[in-house]
């Protein structure tokens, strides 16, 4: 899944995770980052960052599932570990980020009995700039 994405400036499983993400490939995307994500280990500059992705995605993924509270609580958890970086980091915006993880996770626990909003609204999109 990250061939065509070779010799890019920014390295192919990264642009990968962005590329199944917005096909709606949600547990792609955090298969295709996991092995970035690993790779430098938690002293790596990058590891929260990665697994904030991989978290994100991972939500997705529970919602796709129609498990509600398991995705309230990655959202939670990418908000957390994004929230560590500028509002720009690695071509990514991750305010807008912080406000879809946040915005997501509200829609679900804003309904008595939860609802799974993902049925319900337009599939998130997220840009990597180079």
């Amino acid at each position: 899944m990250v061939v065509e994405y070779e010799g890019r400036s920014r390295p192919a499983r990264y642009v990968g995770y962005f590329d199944c993400f917005n096909r709606g490939l949600y547990y792609e995307a955090h298969d295709v980052l996991e092995d970035l994500w690993l790779a430098g280990g938690k002293a790596a500059p990058n590891y929260s960052f990665f697994k904030g992705l991989i978290q994100l995605a991972g939500a997705f993924v529970h919602l796709q599932k129609n498990r509600l509270q398991p995705a309230v609580a990655l959202f939670k958890l990418a908000e957390a570990n994004l929230g560590k970086y500028p509002t720009e980091h690695e071509g990514l915006d991750i305010a807008y980020c912080l406000v879809l993880a946040a915005d997501w996770r509200t829609a679900i626990d804003s309904t008595v009995p939860a609802t799974n909003p993902l049925g319900k609204r337009s599939a998130p999109k997220l840009v990597v700039m180079d």
